[in-house]
């Protein structure tokens, strides 16, 4: 993937990253579902007439991918998810190899190849969270726990959301004061290299900015 353009913005990232989704589903079909399955925290069904799918939580909502063709499908309603998820999940069954999460946070200047990217992912991640929701703080908490975050100790306070099985994204917040106004920032649990490559990190970290932007919108 060319350097220069990864990581700019979350839809270039996702347009690297689908450039290879069909090579990486080749390589996929090759490794045993039961494995995949093992290793991203899935379950896999294997059906009579051949193939399967692989169910998993997707920030807390049921979702299938389809074997050999390996496309992602809300699992309630049968809709094809959108490219940038299609993208995610196939890196991830690519690049994880099932190792725990860590139970530490690490911000993404501190992934493989992220210090170099680090300014743009802030800016289209904690950045535009700060832009929305400024100093309203109480209106960001709700909308984390609404969001399904849970509290933790980080910052002034910060909140931990459960993306996949394997894998953990937290926000923290630091209060502003007369001088500087609070500051938001995506982090990562520290396992994050062994399950997703800093292209797909920016992408989940614009999905759960996006999400937490879509639950402030309606208050």
């Amino acid at each position: 993937m060319p350097r220069e353009r990864s990581g700019s913005q979350p839809e270039a990232s996702a347009n690297l990253l689908l450039a290879r989704v069909e090579e990486l589903r080749v390589q996929l079909r090759q490794i045993d579902p039961a494995q995949l399955a093992a290793r991203t925290g899935a379950t896999w069904h294997e059906q009579h007439s051949g193939g399967g799918k692989l169910h998993l939580s997707l920030w807390g909502k049921a979702v299938e991918l389809t074997l050999p063709d390996l496309s992602a499908h809300d699992e309630q309603t049968g809709k094809v998810l959108g490219t940038a998820i299609q993208a995610l999940l196939i890196y991830h069954l690519v690049t994880t190899d099932g190792t725990p999460e860590a139970g530490q946070w690490i911000s993404f200047s501190e992934l493989p190849d992220g210090r170099f990217y680090n300014q743009a992912f802030q800016g289209y991640s904690g950045g535009e969270l700060g832009r929305f929701f400024g100093e309203d703080l109480q209106r960001f908490q709700d909308c984390a726990l609404e969001s399904g975050g849970a509290p933790m100790l980080y910052g002034d306070f910060a909140y931990a959301f459960r993306m996949l099985p394997r894998i953990s994204l937290g926000v923290v917040v630091w209060r502003g004061d007369e001088d500087f106004p609070s500051s938001y920032q995506v982090l990562f649990d520290a396992a994050i290299s062994h399950h997703l490559p800093a292209d797909a990190c920016a992408i989940a970290g614009s999905m759960l900015t996006r999400r937490l932007i879509a639950a402030g919108s309606v208050k």
